[in-house]
Order: structure tokens, then sequence, then C-alpha cells
């Protein structure tokens, strides 16, 4: 499908050419301008969205539901786009696995069913008290189990305790069907459920991201997050169990209020242009020594998803940190995210050199590398590390929410993985503080260390140098949900007092 040129607000509606059922997989590739992608129906009902915004390009996937499904490409800037379709599976094209019970509920209705009663009641008691199903096991530990109904040929469970996009199983040919788990009782989560998953053919990881064609919030789910969204596809679920940490931060206290401002700044080092927004604390005052200077990288998801301006009021307001001068920095878009945060040299020179510079001019603050702080998750939490490790004069604290210290360089030997863990094994004492987070859930498969062991691993060599680190884990998964509890802690522990 061909490049167009569009004015902002103008609308090009395609038609995929695919029957009821089939899987659709492809791109929007944006040059100039942003665009938004949606699927409707055939008298033009919204059905979804696709795309929000886009700059770059962005991967999308989805079932059509009915003859006459199309996809509109709608232009918030004026630009030139091509929209791609790399993937079309027919429904006959597509194909699915079988039973345990670690659930004593799903064991009695089992036993119930095979004597040749039906399945109402069970769903009765599901939809009065909602998903998922949590019952003690042994040792103070739940066994939650995750439910679904109506589906065809499978349910797949895109993230909680697995990372794995865990089949549900169906209970002996019956409407139930359901995937158990022995679990702390602090765990805190979110989850999607993917209902008839297409069987693509092709690699593994082509049948990995079908599951984004179908998935969305659980519909018995009584939590959903955020709660009010565009439609159930772009919606989590919430598990959060008796024993979770609390997340006193989160909630809109009127307090007094910081303000925001997005500057969009050139870097001549990587040849880009990105937006970066500016916090600003209640009654700021430039010539406060006390002050924090946090960096947190992937600006969208922590300004929106994770409301992390209102939880520094918050913070400030009950005293648990000082005044917080916090910049938000945001990613031209995803192929530059993953070329630029893992241990790129040229994104940690833009960092100390042309947007620290920048920040101090905007605000007017003098801040030391002790009172500055780089904070991410995942690939942002190895940037954290990464840079910080290469400019330590400009920031000298890291704060990193399941960092991915899994990675090193293309073509590194595996017996020299964890590449971080090496430089700082091969390194000099660095004058840098570490809070490090890993979720109990970010185990890792297939013989590769996870998340959990390489950060513990991290954790233990940066004892050994002597450098300081506080390390906590969390029974979670790779999730902002717990994130936007681990950023308050990780800030707490590095510049704060005891919260009231």
């Amino acid at each position: 499908m061909e490049s167009k040129a569009e004015a902002a607000g103008a609308k090009q509606a395609f038609d995929p050419g695919a029957a009821e059922g089939a899987y659709v997989k492809g791109q929007l590739h944006v040059a100039t301008g942003r665009f938004d992608l949606d699927l409707v129906d055939a008298s033009g009902r919204h059905l979804r969205r696709l795309a929000d915004g886009i700059r770059g390009m962005a991967e999308f996937q989805f079932v059509v539901e009915a003859p006459g499904d199309r996809l509109v490409v709608t232009g918030r800037e004026p630009g030139t786009y091509a929209l791609a379709l790399d993937r079309l599976v027919a429904h006959a094209d597509q194909l699915p696995p079988t039973p345990t019970y670690l659930s004593p509920t799903i064991a009695d209705v089992a036993r119930a069913i095979a004597a040749g009663k039906p399945t109402d009641d069970f769903w009765a008691k599901v939809e009065a008290q909602g998903t998922p199903l949590v019952e003690d096991g042994e040792d103070g530990r739940k066994i939650v189990t995750f439910l679904g109904r109506g589906a065809q040929r499978n349910i797949r469970l895109f993230g909680a305790p697995s990372g794995d996009h865990e089949e549900l199983q169906q209970l002996a040919g019956s409407d139930i069907w359901f995937k158990s788990f022995d679990v702390p009782d602090a765990t805190r989560l979110s989850y999607q459920l993917a209902f008839d998953v297409p069987d693509v053919p092709g690699t593994a990881r082509d049948r990995r991201i079908a599951i984004l064609s179908t998935a969305k919030a659980d519909p018995l789910n009584r939590h959903p997050w955020p709660a009010k969204a565009l439609d159930a596809y772009n919606q989590d679920s919430v598990l959060e169990l008796a024993g979770a940490p609390p997340q006193p931060w989160l909630a809109d206290k009127d307090n007094p209020a910081g303000t925001l401002k997005t500057h969009s700044v050139e870097s001549k080092a990587l040849g880009n242009r990105r937006d970066i927004t500016i916090y600003r604390p209640p009654g700021f005052d430039s010539a406060r020594t006390d002050t924090i200077l946090l960096f947190v990288f992937d600006a969208d998801q922590y300004l929106e998803r994770v409301p992390v301006p209102r939880m520094l009021d918050n913070m400030i307001a009950a005293g648990a940190v000082p005044p917080v001068v916090a910049v938000f920095v945001a990613n031209p878009d995803r192929a530059a995210r993953a070329r630029e945060l893992p241990a790129n040299p040229a994104f940690a020179d833009f960092m100390a050199t042309e947007l620290h510079p920048l920040v101090l001019k905007e605000t007017g603050i003098t801040v030391s590398a002790a009172r500055t702080v780089l904070a991410g998750s995942s690939y942002g939490g190895l940037a954290s590390a990464t840079v910080a490790m290469r400019h330590p004069e400009v920031f000298g604290n890291v704060l990193s929410m399941s960092g991915s210290f899994w990675w090193s360089p293309p073509g590194t030997p595996e017996d020299q993985k964890e590449y971080v863990a090496g430089l700082v094994a091969r390194g000099g004492v660095l004058s840098l503080r570490f809070f490090l987070a890993a979720g109990l859930f970010e185990t890792g498969a297939n013989g590769t260390a996870g998340i959990l062991d390489t950060s513990r691993h991290l954790r233990d060599v940066l004892r050994a140098k002597g450098i300081p680190v506080t390390y906590r884990d969390y029974a979670g998964g790779h999730d902002y949900l717990v994130w936007q509890g681990v950023l308050p802690d990780g800030l707490i522990a590095l510049f704060g007092g005891s919260p009231p």
C-alpha cells in the first residue's frame, strides 16, 4: 500500500483483503508527520486503535471480525507514510494443548463435569467474585487461577507469573479455560488474555507475536488498568494480593502540583530529534541546594501510564524526598530506543554533554553528580547503568527497574555474557550509587539467565567492588504496574527519609 502525503486530520482507508477470522499483521512506516491507525467495520464504526500518534515505525496485528473490516490512517500532522501488510493467515490455516490441576476448585469442577453436571454454578460464583480465582496454598503462598470463557480454540495469558505467554487449558471439553500458578502472597501484576490466537506458520517469534492480535483486558476481572481506555485491547487487568507492598504515592491527594514543559531537542551527536519534558516541583526555587535532578527514560510511559509527576507531587508534599526536578526523555521511535539505550556510548555522550547542560540552563539549577540520578526500566534500566558508568562526573546515581542486564553486544562469546557486570568487574571503583530492582517472575528460559538472575549477579559484583548498592526483589514480572511502586522506593532509598 503506497505512501500517501496527507493534511492534518485527513483520513485514508485500506482494505486488507482478508476474510472473516483471518490473522493480519503489518507495519505503519512514517517518514514525516504523525499518524493514527485504526480498525473500523464496514460502516466505519471504530473497532480498535492499532497505532497512536506514530512517528517512525509501528507494528500491528489483528483478526478480521467481519467482512468489510478496514484500516484507516489519520494524519495528526501533515506527512508521508507507507502501510505494509506482511502476514495474512486465513482462519482455516490456523491450529492448539492438555490439562493438570493445581487449584482445588478446578479439581472439584473437573469431577463435577465428569459426573455430567453443567458449569453454570461455577461461572455464577466466578462472575460474583471476579477473576483471577485466588486460593490458599502452602506456607502462606497463594494459588492463582486465570479463567476464560467463550474461546473456540485457545486462550493465551499475556504477562503474569510466567513470561512465557502460557496457554490456558480447556477443562474436560467444557467452556472453562484455566491456568493455575503458585505465587507469593506479595504478588502484584498486570495481564491480558488473548482469545483464539491464530496459530500462524513461521518462526517461533512469528507465533509469539501473534498473541498481540487478540490480547485484551480480562472481561471477568474487576480491576482494569488504566481504568479508562479507548478499548479493551489497550487495557490490562490487575491482580494484587493482600501482601503486595503498598504504593502510597499514586492517588490524587490534592497536593500542590508541579509544572510540566515539553521541549524539542536536537542532538548533533545522534543526528536526531526528540521531546523532553521537564517537571518543576511546586514552589520551585532554582537556588535550593538540596534539589534532586532526575532523568527518566521512556517518557511516554512515565508521564502517562505511570503518573510520575503526581507521584513526585505527593512525595515532596509528604517530605519523603527533597524537591525533585525531573526530565522525561522520549525516544524518537522504537528503532531508536533499541539502538540507543543498550550501552550506546554516543547516547551516553548526548545525555552528558548535550541534554544535561541544556536542562541546567533551562532550569537555572546547580546540582552535583551526587544528587543527579538516571532512572529507567528494561532497556532504560540498562541505559541508566551504562550512561552513569561512562559519565559518573555528571550522573552519580542509578535507579534501575528490571534492567536488561542479560544484554551483551552482538557476537559476545557465551562465557563473556552479562556486559555490565563484566565492565564493573574489570573496571575501577566508580563514584556511583545503585538502586537495583527485579521481579521474582523475571526468570530466564531455555538455559538463558533472566533479569532476576543477572540483576542479582550485578548486585554481588558491585558489592565486591565496594560500590554502594541497594537491591530489592518484587513479587511481579516485567510490568509497569510494579515499576510504579519501584521508582518512588528507589528515590527514597537513594535520597529520602522515611515516608510518614
